[in-house]
């Protein structure tokens, strides 16, 4: 795997991964193409992020964000007037301002890209010892793309690929656009490799559990004990609910499974939701509304975090640690922590080789 410039793979060899598989080379006419196959590939996805906080990278980022169909549902007549001549030119540099505040200067990336490459990188050392196993990762929106990866993967000799969404809680806007994006590529390839996906796991014991061990070793670190704590999931159109999406269904199991397995009461943990934009109703109890309401009945103590990410990224660190944070103080909280994502921690780590190497049963010993 190459996790730092992903640069295109260049095999020119019939490589067959093993013996069983393996094909007679000298029945093969002479022009015939060179390929290699036989190997298994993991390609874990996440959102996406701009590859700068400027203007352009940032446009050019939320515009493959916001034309997507799965995250906007609105008739393209309606929106895209709207889009492209107040969104596209207001929101880029708005964005590019709090992306900045949030930026691994010292990569000078995001730290989206930072946690996935480093996800990527320890689970192929998860399966170093099998040499069968090639493992990369790619965004939905920006880069390295999902085609791009799914390209590479199949260069190395990978004819069977298990595709990772890495949302934990199923959504049409996350999941399923990131299936979507993948299987878009297919259809253009002649040889397609045999694809898997991996379903949510919003109720997995492995999942709860490193939520709960996470939770309680931050809260360990603290001089003071949250009086709540908010378990904030990124939000969606109510819309999107009526319609079918089981997203909420998945959020609310997630904290039902964890305050029972961390023995806590309904006041003691509870769900909102973050992120609405636009006009329409969204998910609610909103997370902002929630915080501030709070605040001023008289909460003093608060800890928030967001078992929907696997990473921290902007909904995060910017909107949570940042903003809610200071909503908090404003309205007459004193204590506020926001616990971070499991990112590429021991326990997050755990979470997802445990999911992959299930769900490689049967292609893998």
């Amino acid at each position: 795997m190459n996790t730092q410039d992903h640069k295109a793979f260049d095999v020119r060899t019939v490589a067959p991964a093993e013996p069983n598989r393996s094909v007679d080379v000298s029945v093969l006419p002479s022009d015939h193409p060179q390929v290699t196959f036989g190997k298994v590939g993991v390609l874990l996805v996440n959102l996406g992020t701009p590859d700068d906080t400027s203007y352009g990278p940032m446009r050019r980022y939320l515009e493959e964000f916001l034309t997507d169909k799965r995250v906007i549902e609105w008739p393209k007549a309606l929106w895209y007037p709207i889009l492209y001549g107040i969104v596209l030119f207001t929101r880029p540099g708005k964005k590019g301002k709090d992306y900045k505040t949030i930026w691994n200067e010292e990569l000078d990336e995001s730290f989206l890209r930072t946690y996935t490459r480093s996800q990527a990188e320890q689970m192929a050392q998860a399966f170093a010892g099998n040499d069968k196993v090639v493992v990369d990762w790619g965004m939905r929106y920006g880069n390295p793309s999902i085609a791009s990866r799914l390209e590479a993967l199949k260069a190395q000799g990978c004819d069977r690929i298990l595709l990772f969404p890495l949302y934990p809680q199923y959504a049409s806007a996350t999941t399923a656009t990131v299936n979507d994006k993948a299987f878009e590529h297919l259809m253009k390839l002649r040889w397609q490799p045999a694809i898997r996906t991996v379903p949510a796991y919003h109720d997995e014991p492995v999942y709860i559990d490193a939520l709960a061990r996470s939770i309680e070793e931050h809260l360990a670190t603290l001089d003071f004990e949250p009086e709540v704590v908010i378990a904030s999931y990124h939000g969606i159109p109510d819309s999107y609910f009526k319609k079918g999406d089981p997203y909420h269904c998945h959020c609310h199991k997630t904290t039902r499974l964890l305050r029972e397995r961390l023995g806590w009461s309904d006041d003691k943990l509870i769900t909102t939701f973050q992120s609405r934009f636009g006009p329409e109703e969204w998910l609610q109890p909103y997370t902002d509304k929630t915080i501030e309401a709070m605040a001023k009945a008289g909460t003093k103590r608060m800890a928030v975090f967001n078992p929907g990410f696997v990473s921290d990224c902007l909904e995060t660190l910017e909107e949570i640690a940042g903003e809610a944070h200071e909503i908090f103080e404003e309205h007459g909280g004193e204590h506020f922590t926001h616990i971070p994502c499991l990112n590429d921690s021991d326990h997050g780590m755990r979470v997802l080789e445990a999911i992959t190497r299930r769900e490689l049963q049967g292609w893998v010993e």
